[in-house]
């Protein structure tokens, strides 16, 4: 199976400034279109070259493994992002106090497990068996369906997706995401979970 890159949802420029257009065409445009190449060039010949992106993350290790997971990655952040500034719903809000107090403390553990997680890697909310949600941080390319989770929503905390706007300052970055998240998105990805 031959990857491509999705168009995106909004246009590049939509974001700013929490996300400038430059961040957009380097981060997405290219840093991820580096790994779909990779990932293409990588699988072409084995036993991935037929498995969907979701398998292939949740089987590979190594060199695919990383390109695989980190295109899924990259695709599934974006996707959770929209130029639209949108209130969370009501039905969002009561899952976030059930699993985390409320949904200002949500976003306060979340934002607290992306600043704290040391070197490159991804902050993800993610659903158990049980249906619980909770927030687990990877190294790398880590993807929590490595262990059987259901992801919902996740932050690139790589220094390439905020030193272009915010330099070294993770942490505002961190806290300027929180403007341009999808609720409706998330909403949608815990009813599917469930």
């Amino acid at each position: 199976m031959k990857y491509s890159l999705p168009e995106l949802r909004y246009p590049a420029e939509s974001l700013a400034p929490v996300m400038s257009r430059e961040t957009i065409d380097y981060h997405y445009g290219k840093h991820l279109q580096t790994y779909i190449d990779n990932l293409n060039r990588m699988i072409e010949g084995t036993e991935y070259e037929d498995m969907s992106l979701e398998e292939t993350v949740c089987k590979a290790d190594g060199g695919i493994f990383n390109n695989a997971a980190q295109t899924w990655n990259h695709i599934f952040f974006f996707d959770s992002l929209t130029a639209d500034r949108k209130v969370m719903p009501a039905e969002l809000e009561v899952i976030l106090k059930d699993n985390f107090g409320s949904a200002e403390n949500f976003k306060k553990e979340f934002s607290s497990a992306c600043t704290g997680l040391f070197g490159s890697g991804w902050v993800w909310l993610a659903m158990n068996s049980e249906g619980k949600l909770g927030i687990y941080k990877e190294s790398n390319a880590g993807n929590p369906m490595k262990s059987g989770l259901k992801p919902i929503f996740t932050v690139d905390v790589w220094e390439h997706a905020y030193y272009i706007d915010y330099r070294n300052r993770r942490a505002a970055y961190v806290d300027a995401i929180w403007e341009i998240v999808d609720w409706d998105v998330i909403l949608r990805r815990i009813r599917q979970a469930k």
